[in-house]
């Protein structure tokens, strides 16, 4: 019945509580005793008709519209119904519809909320902001939701969560609404998005288009500046977050965390990409852009965010913007550095480092450039023009920048650092570009620092040698006006190395006679430090006689200078000064100024008499001659652009390549193709071959881009030269086609501008177009392709790189090893475009040079032709599988390649039956090894492959079987050993998914597949585990003296992998290494659990082995599990399921399986630590599987394990009151495992009840607290807190010293350990956990008394050897930890005391006897000499006075 009322109460269309009262025409006058009975009566009748969604905005619509305002303000209500009307009219509403929906009231009223939010965002479409009406509407539902709130019958999460499940998307005001009026704060909001990457992209989108529509004169600025204020103030917060005085971290969420530093670092990355092409964005953009700067100055000055915060959050945005897209080279910022000046510099640039100068004093600015500079790559335009920016801005930034050039100079000769020096040299000229008045120009810096004995290279002769080499490698990217400083203003250098000198001078003249410019044609008076280098030989000179003749007009006196130079520089005083001095002119009939210097330089005979009367002259005959008027006019051809010429060039070319006639015309017409190309691109032949010194290709293959300017020239050529392939084919082969091929590939490869975008193009092409092309294109670009090999010497390098931010980059690739790498076999598509491509180039390879030797073409052609080809030729052809797949045939397939793409496969098996390629592929150089086929048939997507799966299959066991097996080794094979193969195919595997892992897959594939194609193809592995049993199965069958039987097949295998890589010396080789023992781990996990354990015979019985598995997981796999104690559940669980498994051949399974848990004790602790960790998982899977396997009881080793458990449960709920312990660190391990999974468990009253009895469990459950301790600090991903585990370990060390009991034998070393029981946990520790122990022991010290422990004999030893190892962490870079969580985390800190506590400790320690002192000294060793001594004195007057003996005190 509720049901059926609930549905009969929705008439629609609805009428709204003001058409119901205003239906009541009549006022019914009601008696006192009546008024109860009318109200309930319209409640009635209000549940019959209403709509909740209408009915929370409804009852305040007929109030103002405003925010604010009080709620329910219409003027004919009495104060009586106004506060009593939340409660009659929407409290009772939403609970009576509740109850008949069987919901929660604040879920349903959550929901009604939201519902109201989403017709709002849906008649609001992509707009981030409301329109009137909108307001009014969100403000009575706001006024509504207030009250709600009130009556506490609303739910804030749930509401935030209906919000993001919105079909609309939400918009940016309503959000901000809800924060304003605090029904929803945006923290909330935003915390309760299920997606952070599509929650990242609606904050940024809409944040944007709010900047955008800042432009739009009619959006209310109030509204806009406070919806970015405080957004940027939540980002802000959230996103960069300080530690408080108290030291105690602010608690927020850290998906909320990362989300806001990604949104503000993806503004921020749009403001540097605007402000990069800022000349070429329209006004709305840049705009936008300085709407978005505003934020800066909002958050800074509202005085809401914490000044820590804004000093993180600024000094981040400096950063960021320092080393944003570093792809300048030094060459690149030496050439451009001028446009970077404040002037000329982006105006979007200079504002944000303006609003970073608000926060960041300049100081603060400078110390933090000169941080980045030292430790991370940077964008030159962004330093130098910050340079730049704080020069203009800031009043005191000349003495800071003379300050930095001073610091990095001084690194740069200290520490013979070439990138201080070229740091310094860049900033000193950006400085000089800003003017005099605000640096000193570049001629004067560089005089200033190096012109005298006192300057930073004056140190030694290797100094000076450091600076020549330094200027000599800037030679040939410096613009001449740099040159003649360092000529003009040389560095001051002894006599003895005055050779370094003159060697550089010579190399500055020979470049400075490239740019025909030549140091006697300087000007006396030219500005060293312009850029306006005119090479004009009279503009200096012209310059200087104006200068000369001001300065004569000031003084009276011919210029010094002009003096000086007629002695020292009389060459440019004859050749360049007095001819623009006497040029011919109409002289005035009173001398000016300029004839008053010639007379005063002729007086002074300074004017030789010959070139004086000439000037008289030649005077005299200007004054003779008529001015004439007219000039010859000039004539204009209406020519077409460059590259219709072009255009036309290669049509002719067409006409050529047809015409056996007009083979020797082909040269000049490509000839005359380059010099259009030339023209196209804008650049001469000397730019080009100057470009080349430098050039290096970088192609990213995941997304190629080409230029925009060189596209349609690279398409054009492109489509001419397949046009000419297939044309010419047409009537005749390739080898009768003459060498127009090969020209036009030379001279296209000529233009090295155009390469990057030719590469880019190909890759476009052949990798990610390819099935699609026409048999035209394949043919054409494989002809292309074939003849840039053999123009390799002519491309540069290629660096290729993928679309993963820190992927794999292979570097100095030749031009002839990138095809590999542009054709991969993925799916069947690519294999079948594959074939076909490297079908048509070896194709026409063998035709084209069919007339050559056989060793000319072994070494041209490119042998990933050949290869792939051995590939896919058999995987799609049955046929080509055949060791005689018919006779030899001695035609070249070319011909068939013309034909429909049905006769292709004719074509293939036509080239694989040739001769010449039957040979090729007898060759070592082209044989496909195993490996290699391997890791292409692992790329293989199985969803997307032309074979089905039993095809695949066939055709996975006839290249094993068949082809690799029983090959020699010569060939590629395995020379028949099984053993072998197996090991190529576990290597194989491995090295696919340390790419995959390394380069994950293209953006470009499918996201969604059975197979992720990191794994690679299952079948793969399917056959390794075949071979791996039949291997096994040779063993078990060998006798027991043979070698088989000797050593684990498999981890034989695994180890000869991990040898190769060397020592883990270095970071970056230790997480090679690390990665490569998880990739095993995964190969062991999908093997059959028994491969983990051998077998073999004692005496008549066969017994199990696990001393293989044991070695491996205690030197390597101990090194990457899980806290340095516990291994993954997988490959416990499959070590556990493996012993079972095993034991299946003993003839009594329970001892053996006993027998080697009990061994594990020893031999490998952890294991069993594993055990305790994952028991409760555990324990249900085995006693299946000992159920499944045996009928006997569970074996006596497991039944001990799972008592163990049930001891510990017991314990922990009161029911014992003791533990069972036969082995005290086992029932450790158990307990510490089980409180950790218990969050309710009192950890303090556990320890009281364990009590005296109990003292080793205590040490072992210390040990276990201080190695979660230390996985907290070393990887906050463990989900520890390190307080907690701090604080707990505290804990256990009180209770351990009121029971007497001692703990500092967890911390022995091997030299001064005396217990065996600590030795075998630290056995189970990993290497790092071990190295780190150290920090652990003065963390557990900073928050203990030590009183009481420096009395104790053993505290000294151990505190001097745990200090020792610290100091040798700390020298090895290896200890960048703290002691206290309270300090800022400093390295030098934590050593620093350390030190200190033990010197303040030591004069209270129990004195020992002459022994234990020399022990101790040679535990400080030649590491602190400073401690060594501090030993000595406090041990010396102990010794003089005879208090103690030998005998007293022993420690040891």
């Amino acid at each position: 019945m509720a049901a059926q009322r609930a549905h009969l109460a929705r008439p629609a269309p609805m009428e709204g509580l003001s058409a119901l009262l205003a239906a009541r025409a009549k006022k019914q006058t009601c008696e006192p005793k009546n008024a109860q009975e009318l109200q309930e009566a319209a409640l009635r009748l209000l549940n019959c008709h209403q709509n909740l969604s209408e009915l929370l905005v409804e009852v305040r619509g007929v109030g103002n519209s405003e925010f604010h305002t009080p709620l329910y303000s219409c003027s004919s209500r009495t104060d009586d119904c106004e506060d009593s009307a939340p409660e009659s009219f929407v409290v009772p509403a939403l609970r009576e519809e509740a109850s008949v929906l069987g919901v929660p009231l604040g879920v349903l009223s959550a929901r009604t909320a939201a519902a109201n939010i989403e017709k709002i965002s849906a008649e609001s479409g992509n707009a981030v902001l409301l329109n009137a009406e909108q307001r009014k509407r969100l403000s009575c539902l706001v006024q509504t939701l207030k009250d709600l709130l009130a009556h506490n019958t609303f739910c804030r999460l749930l509401f935030a969560q209906t919000l993001w499940r919105m079909r609309s998307p939400l918009i940016l005001e309503l959000a901000w609404r809800l924060h304003r009026e605090n029904i929803l704060s945006l923290e909330k909001l935003l915390e309760n998005h299920p997606d952070p990457s599509a929650l990242v992209d609606w904050l940024s989108g809409s944040l944007r288009l709010l900047c955008h529509q800042a432009e739009v004169s009619s959006v209310d600025t109030e509204t806009l500046q406070g919806i970015l204020t405080d957004f940027g103030i939540v980002l802000l917060h959230n996103g960069f977050q300080k530690t408080s005085e108290i030291g105690k971290e602010v608690e927020s969420h850290p998906i909320l965390s990362k989300i806001c530093c990604t949104v503000l670092e993806g503004m921020l990355a749009w403001v540097l990409d605007t402000a990069a092409k800022e000349k070429e964005e329209n006004a709305s953009t840049v705009g936008a852009v300085k709407c978005w700067l505003g934020v800066f100055s909002l958050t800074a000055s509202q005085g809401t965010v914490l000044s820590e915060s804004l000093q993180q959050f600024f000094s981040h945005n400096f950063t960021h913007v320092l080393t944003y897209n570093p792809q300048l080279k030094v060459s690149d910022a030496i050439r451009l550095q001028r446009e970077w000046s404040f002037a000329r510099n982006s105006s979007l640039l200079t504002a944000l480092y303006q609003k970073l100068l608000v926060v960041l004093r300049a100081e603060e600015l400078i110390r933090h450039l000169q941080q980045v500079l030292e430790t991370n790559e940077v964008n030159w335009h962004h330093v130098l023009s910050c340079i730049s920016t704080l020069l203009v801005c800031y009043a005191g930034a000349e003495q800071l920048v003379k300050d930095l050039l001073s610091h990095l100079l001084r690194k740069g000769f200290d520490n013979y650092d070439l990138e201080s020096l070229i740091t310094a040299f860049l900033i000193a000229r950006q400085a000089a570009f800003e003017g005099p008045a605000l640096f000193m120009p570049y001629s004067e810096w560089f005089k200033l620092t190096f012109g005298s004995a006192s300057g930073f290279h004056g140190s030694s002769k290797k100094a000076v040698v450091l600076l020549f080499k330094f200027l000599s490698e800037l030679v040939p990217f410096e613009a001449p006006q740099y040159l003649k400083v360092h000529i003009m203003h040389p560095p001051f250098v002894s006599a003895k190395h005055r050779p370094f000198l003159l060697e550089y001078i010579t190399l500055a003249k020979t470049r400075l006679a490239d740019f025909k410019v030549a140091i006697e044609d300087m000007g006396l008076y030219e500005d060293l430090s312009s850029t306006n280098d005119d090479l004009q030989p009279h503009c200096p000179a012209l310059q200087d006689v104006e200068k000369a003749v001001q300065i004569f007009e000031n003084t009276g006196k011919i210029p010094a200078v002009v003096l000086e130079a007629s002695v020292f520089r009389r060459p440019y005083y004859i050749s360049r000064f007095l001819p623009a001095l006497l040029r011919p002119r109409l002289l005035p009939e009173t001398p000016d100024l300029h004839m008053a210097l010639i007379d005063a330089l002729k007086r002074a005979e300074k004017i030789p008499p010959n070139m004086y009367s000439k000037f008289m002259e030649e005077c005299q005959s200007v004054r003779g001659k008529l001015q004439h008027g007219g000039c010859p006019g000039t004539k204009t051809d209406d020519l077409k652009g460059p590259l219709e010429l072009l255009k036309v060039e290669l049509e002719a070319l067409k006409g050529l390549v047809t015409d056996q006639s007009m083979q020797d015309a082909l040269p000049a017409q490509i000839a005359v193709i380059s010099e259009k190309l030339a023209s196209v691109l804008g650049c001469r032949k000397d730019e080009d071959e100057a470009a080349a010194l430098s050039l290096r290709i970088r192609l990213n293959l995941s997304a190629p881009e080409v230029q925009q300017q060189d596209q349609e020239v690279v398409n054009l050529l492109l489509t001419a030269f397949c046009r000419n392939v297939m044309a010419a084919s047409y009537f005749s082969p390739p080898d009768r086609q003459g060498v127009w091929p090969s020209l036009f590939v030379k001279m296209v490869c000529g233009h090295q501008r155009l390469l990057s975008s030719l590469l880019s193009r190909l890759c476009q092409l052949i990798c990610h177009q390819g099935p699609s092309l026409s048999d035209a294109h394949i043919i054409g670009l494989a002809v292309f392709v074939v003849h840039l090999n053999e123009a390799k010497s002519l491309i540069p390098e290629v660096d290729i790189c993928s679309w993963v931010p820190h992927g794999v980059t292979t570097r100095g690739l030749p031009v002839a090893e990138l095809w590999g790498h542009l054709l991969p076999c993925r799916t069947g598509e690519s294999i079948v475009f594959c074939m076909r491509f490297c079908t048509a180039a070896v194709s026409y390879f063998l035709s084209k040079f069919s007339s050559f030797s056989h060793e000319f073409l072994c070494t041209s052609l490119h042998p990933g032709f050949v290869k792939k080809l051995q590939y896919v030729v058999p995987r799609l052809s049955v046929e080509a599988r055949g060791t005689s797949c018919g006779g030899d045939v001695a035609e070249f397939p070319w011909k068939s390649l013309f034909c429909s793409a049905v006769h292709y496969q004719k074509a293939v098996l036509c080239l694989w039956k040739q001769t010449s390629f039957k040979k090729l592929l007898q060759e070592k150089r082209f044989k496909l090894t195993l490996q290699e086929w391997l890791l292409m048939e692992l790329g293989v997507h199985p969803d997307e492959d032309a074979l089905s799966a039993s095809e695949r299959q066939e055709f996975h066991y006839w290249a094993l079987y068949q082809q690799y097996l029983p090959a020699s080794a010569a060939s590629g094979g395995c020379e028949g050993d099984l053993q072998e193969e197996c090991a190529v195919l576990l290597s194989s595997i491995l090295d696919f998914w340390q790419r995959s892992e390394l380069s994950p897959c293209s953006s470009l594939e499918r996201p969604k597949r059975s197979v992720p194609c990191w794994r690679g193809s299952p079948e793969i592995h399917f056959r390794l585990q075949e071979m791996l049993l039949e291997v096994e199965l040779e063993r078990r069958r060998a006798p027991p003296d043979s070698p088989l039987t000797k050593k684990h097949f498999l981890f034989r295998m695994l180890q000869r992998r991990r040898k190769a890589l060397g020592p883990d010396a270095a970071e970056g080789e230790r997480l090679l290494r690390q990665q490569e023992l998880i990739l095993q781990t995964r190969i062991l996990v999908g093997l059959p659990p028994s491969f983990l354990i051998t077998t073999q015979w004692k005496g008549k019985e066969i017994a199990l082995n696990c001393e293989d598995f044991f070695c491996f997981v205690n030197t390597e796999l101990k090194n990457v599990c899980s806290r340095g104690y516990v291994l993954s559940y997988d490959i416990t669980a499959h070590f556990f399921r493996g012993l079972l498994s095993a034991s299946l051949e003993c003839n009594r399974p329970d001892p053996e399986v006993t027998a080697i848990l009990v061994s594990c004790q020893a031999s490998c602790p952890v294991l069993l630590c594993s055990a305790a960790r994952w028991w409760r998982k555990l324990e249900p899977v085995l006693c299946c599987e000992w159920k499944r396997l045996f009928t006997v009881p569970l074996a006596q080793g497991l039944q001990r394990l799972g008592d163990q458990q049930r001891s510990v449960d017991s314990f922990l709920s009161s029911e014992a009151s003791s533990l069972v312990s036969e082995v005290p660190w086992i029932s450790a391990a158990f307990l510490h495992f089980t409180i950790q999974q218990q969050t309710a468990c009192e950890k303090a009253g556990v320890l009281k009840r364990l009590g005296h009895g109990a003292e080793q469990i205590l040490v072992c459950l210390l040990l276990f607290s201080v190695l979660d301790f230390l996985s907290a600090r070393l990887d906050s991903q463990e989900g520890m807190d390190v307080a907690r585990t701090l604080d707990w370990s505290c804990q256990i060390v009180r209770l351990l010293e009121e029971q007497g009991v001692g703990w500092l034998e967890i911390f022995c070393s091997g030299e001064i350990a005396d217990r065996s029981l600590d030795q075998i946990l630290r056995g189970a520790l990993s290497d790092q956990h071990r190295k780190q122990l150290p920090v652990a022991f003065y963390s557990l010290l900073s928050t203990l008394h030590p009183e009481r422990l420096v009395r104790e004999q053993r505290f000294l030893p151990v505190a001097v050897d745990m200090y020792t190892q610290l100091l040798r962490l700390f020298m090895e870079g290896t200890a960048a930890v703290r002691v206290d969580p309270t300090e800022p985390e400093d390295p030098f800190a934590v050593l620093q005391a350390a030190r200190q506590f033990l010197v303040q400790a030591i004069p209270q320690c129990h004195l020992g006897s002459a022994s234990h002192l020399h022990q101790l000294q040679d535990l400080c060793g030649d590491l602190d000499p400073e401690l060594k001594a501090a030993l000595t004195n406090h041990w010396q007057p102990a010794m003089e006075e005879g208090s103690l003996s030998d005998d007293d005190l022993l420690l040891f």
